[in-house]
């Protein structure tokens, strides 16, 4: 029996539980994903529609579907987080990494369209000095 994870948005006005049954986990460098999540690659899990049960605030989802595309990203209208979406044919639900509570238990797939990736997120990968900001 797969456990049940939580998930959300920043400010809580959004909540989900989806079933930990990943069958993809990828990176992704594509100049598409890197300016839908605001960062230097995209995170995400993919699952069957029917794996995620919404808890809290569904009605309170805006989703842009990429012109011409099979892009898209769902977020929360008061804070912007991304959120989970079914893909525009209905064939998958895509989960953000980061919109999970707990860890997954599906190990990364592998990254993809690296060719696309910035030179400034492989220099930073380079060994640069780690900073914590810890939460005391």
């Amino acid at each position: 029996m797969s456990k049940i994870l939580t998930g959300g948005c920043c400010c809580g006005e959004v909540s989900f539980q989806v079933t930990d049954n990943f069958k993809r986990f990828f990176f992704c460098h594509c100049e598409q994903c890197r300016k839908l999540s605001g960062t230097a690659h995209a995170a995400n899990l993919f699952t069957s529609p029917d794996a995620i049960e919404w808890l809290k605030g569904e009605h309170n989802i805006t989703r842009f579907n990429y012109p011409n595309r099979a892009l898209s990203r769902a977020f929360c209208k008061t804070c912007g987080s991304a959120l989970p979406f079914e893909s525009q044919d209905s064939s998958y639900l895509l989960v953000p990494a980061g919109s999970l509570n707990e860890e997954p238990s599906k190990e990364l797939d592998a990254q993809i369209f690296c060719e696309e990736q910035t030179e400034w997120h492989k220099n930073g990968l380079n060994g640069k000095k780690l900073i914590g900001f810890g939460r005391d």
